[in-house]
């Protein structure tokens, strides 16, 4: 896929599932539960032991039908290890220049970490287009991510941490591009008690909420 083609399908589906688990063989669980209940993309983060192989096996398994990103990738190092197993994108916590420039040089779609304005202004300046706001529930929520739309009313944005299916319409009303959510999707107690049937209806209940915030009456934003 192309970085045009990538973003194009992140805008589309509204939400990015963030992967993190305990194995490959929790990942590759999670994985295939999140797709059951209808969410076609997932971000494998770094923090998975042989976080490599998981990408490896979704973008081989699952190319066609599923959009597999890396996340909480910090290095050019760890972005080139990702690019070269089939990530069609680099996702970091923080804000990582090296990353940009490893991704920009791949055709790749890189989402750096920003949370404060000068952050947001960097990666804008270094050509991010989408640009993840984390931790965003920790700050504010959907009532800071309004303030940054305010100067930056371009910037196409993805608030993740506290992020839900409850607040969806919350965060859409305040300007998202699309959600990044983490736990409150993938459940490591599900996980380690083998429910993937609670994180498919994690993920069905979610997209429902993606599709209603962006289509009907959306909650006012204070």
């Amino acid at each position: 896929m192309t970085k045009d083609d990538v973003i194009r399908r992140i805008g589309e589906i509204g939400v990015i599932p963030v992967v993190r688990a305990a194995s490959l063989d929790d990942a590759m669980r999670a994985v295939e539960a999140i797709a059951a209940g209808g969410i076609p993309i997932v971000e494998i983060t770094m923090t998975v032991p042989n976080a490599t192989d998981v990408i490896r096996h979704v973008a081989r398994d699952y190319g066609d039908k599923i959009v597999v990103g890396a996340g909480t990738v910090t290095s050019a190092e760890q972005a080139n290890l990702c690019l070269a197993v089939g990530a069609e994108f680099l996702v970091s916590p923080g804000l990582s220049l090296p990353v940009i420039s490893v991704a920009h040089a791949s055709g790749k779609l890189a989402i750096p970490g920003a949370l404060t304005p000068t952050e947001l202004m960097t990666a804008q300046n270094a050509g991010a287009r989408l640009i993840k706001i984390f931790p965003c529930g920790n700050v504010g929520g959907a009532k800071y991510l309004k303030a940054l739309k305010g100067p930056f009313p371009d910037a196409d944005l993805i608030p993740t941490g506290g992020v839900n299916a409850a607040n969806a319409a919350e965060f859409f009303a305040a300007g998202a591009f699309a959600l990044g959510v983490g736990g409150e999707l993938v459940s490591a107690a599900a996980l380690r008690e083998g429910n993937l049937g609670k994180i498919s209806e994690a993920a069905r209940e979610l997209a429902v909420a993606v599709r209603s915030a962006r289509q009907g009456p959306q909650k006012t934003v204070a």
